[in-house]
């Protein structure tokens, strides 16, 4: 019973396969849908413009930019997962309404 017991927590232990550091498979949907995105970009600014190297470039762009966003890094966040994080706290309740009570008297003050 006075044996001391301690418990080793790994450093940098994921929950899911990675193929290479920060880029699993949930990473490579998003990064997916964000590759369509760019297509979808691409297409329109070819039909409206004409130029092919224009629409190259912003394809390119616009793919290594979703593998960037997705990618994690050491602390296990992404530019995604922050963005969808301000997100959540833009949504969130932020009027938090104050009541004092009076510790001597039981009527309550409205402020």
């Amino acid at each position: 019973m006075d044996q001391n017991q301690s418990l080793y927590i790994p450093l940098g232990v994921k929950p899911e396969a990675e193929w290479f550091p920060g880029f699993g498979q949930r990473q490579l949907g998003q990064s997916a849908i964000g590759s369509l995105a760019a297509v979808v970009v691409t297409l329109c600014l070819w039909l409206m413009g004409g130029s092919v190297p224009l629409a190259v470039v912003t394809f390119l762009i616009g793919v290594s930019a979703s593998v960037m966003m997705t990618t994690k890094d050491r602390h296990n966040l992404s530019v995604l997962d922050q963005i969808m994080f301000m997100i959540r706290y833009a949504k969130s309740q932020k009027f938090y309404p104050y009541r004092s009570l009076n510790t001597w008297t039981t009527t309550e003050y409205k402020l």
